[in-house]
């Protein structure tokens, strides 16, 4: 035996406070009795609870069919894996450091947003939420400074590191942070935590670990003295190394690859 239904459901969405109203019209299918119940039971429920006129969320208006709910929207889950996923391919097309769109977050994600808001001037959060999106869907890709020769920029102010090719095109974006400024002790005296600005080259290279005294460092870069790029465990959203420049450890044993001895380093 076959019912025939239409329902009408009105779904509220929230974002960020706004309230957005999807009505939709579900489609005709075959009874199933125990289903239909269940839900009649529901709704039952629902006008009891809100009163005649305040059943706004869901209102029969025909009997179509018993797989009226069969259909679910997407789940939150798939809902958000799709955002990321998305978020995740503007960033790499934009020169961002991603190591793999595929909808899951991780830290390359997180700090591929942070990169991608420093560089905008958005606060530094690494969580992609409406404003971030919109934000990336309307971004063009960062422009160096410095033209000529690949090179490699490092941005103080926005705390960021720009890998540049040979026509001038900004290839990676990398979060860095840098020194803070601060007076520490080590090896028997106090310094100060700054990273010099001006043009340098890359002097040498470790590719791998150094047990440095302020700590391990990976795949360092020098390109003054005892200051490098490096790969560190703590890349905070300010500055605050003793005045290296640090990048995340997902791209630091590519990064000491993609870098030369002899390649300008540009700080500013």
């Amino acid at each position: 035996m076959q019912f025939l239904f239409l329902l009408r459901v009105r779904d509220w969405q929230t974002q960020k406070g706004t309230r957005t109203c999807v009505s939709s019209v579900k489609p005709v299918g075959t009874a199933n009795i125990i289903l239909v119940d269940k839900k009649m039971r529901t709704l039952k429920n629902l006008s009891t609870r809100f009163g005649k006129f305040g059943l706004l969320s869901a209102i029969i208006l025909t009997i179509a069919s018993a797989n009226i709910f069969a259909t679910e929207t997407p789940s939150a889950a798939k809902v958000r894996a799709a955002r990321i996923q998305e978020a995740e391919q503007i960033l790499t097309s934009l020169g961002y450091w991603i190591t793999k769109v595929d909808g899951k977050s991780d830290d390359s994600t997180r700090q591929g947003i942070i990169a991608f808001q420093k560089v905008e001037g958005l606060k530094r959060t690494g969580v992609l939420d409406d404003k971030v999106l919109t934000a990336l869907r309307l971004a063009d890709r960062p422009v160096a400074k410095h033209a000529g020769e690949a090179h490699v920029e490092i941005d103080i102010a926005k705390q960021v590191i720009l890998l540049v090719n040979g026509e001038g095109i900004v290839t990676k974006v990398l979060s860095t942070s840098t020194g803070n400024g601060e007076r520490y002790f080590s090896e028997g005296k106090w310094q100060k935590a700054y990273t010099p600005r001006g043009t340098f080259k890359i002097q040498r290279q470790i590719k791998g670990i150094r047990k440095a005294p302020l700590g391990t460092i990976y795949n360092p870069s020098y390109f003054n003295g005892g200051i490098a790029i490096h790969g560190s465990n703590s890349i905070p959203v300010t500055a605050a190394s003793h005045g290296c420049a640090r990048i995340p450890r997902f791209a630091d044993k590519e990064f000491v690859n993609m870098v030369k001895v002899g390649m300008p380093v540009y700080v500013y």
